[in-house]
């Protein structure tokens, strides 16, 4: 996925700052990005460039310009665009598959720890991701996407489960 495409889609809710967008995409359950912000803003550069966004420059008292950026029609036809193309089916890197591939050779307690471990970490992300549906709401269609994760990390528990009870035989 494009940083391109993600800023237009928060830019097609409300117009925003670039540090805004930052804390969208840090809160994202979906947009697992760990870029700097200057690849939002050298984004958010390319975007106005190329007529997708304008940005409305906002002086403020003992501070610099804030700078606001609102997706334009054109920014709004190229999401449609981008949307209505099929994606490819997901590449999951997965670090417990990933551990899981050599934990073999090494004593089988070390390998139910690391498993606890996660369980608990699973546990906790999925009670974090209901409590945040139960305040958050949203349309229909964004609730149907929180359900899908909570599905995913409930599914992932209890894989790991049965995992650690066939281990334990």
């Amino acid at each position: 996925m494009s940083i391109k495409y993600a800023l237009l889609g928060f830019l097609s809710e409300t117009p925003l700052t670039g540090y805004d967008l930052k804390k969208r995409f840090s809160a994202s359950e979906i947009f697992h990005w760990s870029g700097n912000n200057n690849q939002i803003y050298r984004a958010l550069v390319e975007l106005h460039d190329e007529g997708l966004v304008s940005v409305d420059v906002q002086q403020q008292a003992n501070k610099p310009p804030r700078k606001v950026y609102t997706i334009t029609e054109a920014g709004r036809a190229a999401l449609r665009a981008w949307i209505g193309v099929t994606p490819e089916p997901p590449q999951i890197q997965h670090a417990l598959l990933e551990k899981l591939t050599w934990a073999d050779q090494f004593e089988p307690e070390l390998i139910s720890a690391m498993l606890t471990s996660y369980a608990e970490d699973l546990r906790v992300y999925l009670l974090m991701l209901r409590e945040r549906e139960q305040r958050n709401g949203g349309s229909p269609l964004q609730r149907r996407i929180a359900e899908h994760w909570q599905s995913f990390y409930q599914s992932e528990l209890d894989w790991v489960s049965t995992l650690r009870h066939s281990l334990e035989r």
